[in-house]
């Protein structure tokens, strides 16, 4: 079976490397971007089976991300899970809104991102 293809995005170094390490260690290739824009067109080009997506970023917030991704037929079927700051409850509403799947908050454990990644690839 093909490993699975992950995008992490984040616009902090160390986080996007630290997530990276995360899905990389649970078997997947893993893509990865550093802004909002970059995501959307990485999401286009890649074709992964999830995204990990951080809210938080210049240009292009993860909101925003998301909601173009979920409108976009090349995209809308790639499952997006928040990984941010953002831990309110109105954030996880709001990125359901926007089409998210998953919502994981900073600080993380590797275990809440290898469950996500199990539940929705």
């Amino acid at each position: 079976m093909a490993s699975k293809k992950a995008l992490a995005v984040d616009d902090s170094a160390a986080d996007l490397a630290n997530i990276k390490n995360i899905l990389s260690d649970a078997g997947c290739l893993v893509v990865t971007a550093s802004s909002g824009k970059e995501a959307v067109e990485k999401a286009k080009s890649e074709k992964p089976s999830v995204i990990f997506l951080d809210i938080v970023m210049p240009d292009m917030d993860g909101y925003e991300a998301c909601r173009l991704l979920s409108q976009d037929a090349a995209t809308k079927g790639i499952p997006v899970v928040f990984v941010t700051s953002k831990g309110q409850k109105a954030d996880k509403v709001w990125g359901e809104l926007q089409g998210a799947k998953g919502h994981v908050s900073k600080p993380y454990t590797a275990d809440q991102i290898v469950d996500q990644l199990k539940s929705l690839t």
